[in-house]
């Protein structure tokens, strides 16, 4: 599967960020693009959809981490859509399930965060 990603803004401070095929070495600039993007857009909560990712490195994670780090200070929070029990495990055996919200679905994901965006911000 080719690498694609797309961007969506859902209004109130929350952005989706849809990923499919490999997220690696090569790809994982495109992503951290597109959530410095969303952050520098003023983005609260940003969805990253791996729904349908087929693999993600240890370059992907640490693109993720950067923008925990840029979206915490600011109140913010990324969550993640993710069913695949093999792109879930690499999560697990980092210990990053325990920073990152992970959802089943997309809609449950962004439910979680239109929750935190409707919040006052601190």
């Amino acid at each position: 599967m080719e690498f694609t990603l797309a961007t969506a803004d859902l209004g109130n401070a929350t952005y989706h960020i849809r990923v499919s095929g490999e997220v690696d070495l090569a790809t994982a600039p495109e992503l951290k693009d597109a959530l410095a993007t969303a952050t520098q857009n003023g983005a609260r909560g940003i969805l990253v959809d791996l729904s349908q990712a087929t693999f993600i490195d240890s370059t992907t994670l640490g693109v993720l981490m950067g923008a925990v780090k840029r979206l915490r200070p600011q109140g913010g929070e990324l969550a993640i859509a993710c069913h695949d029990p093999n792109i879930r495990k690499i999560f697990e055996i980092t210990l990053l399930d325990r920073v990152f919200n992970i959802y089943d679905t997309p809609q449950a994901a962004i439910n979680h965060l239109e929750q935190l965006t409707a919040a006052p911000t601190p």
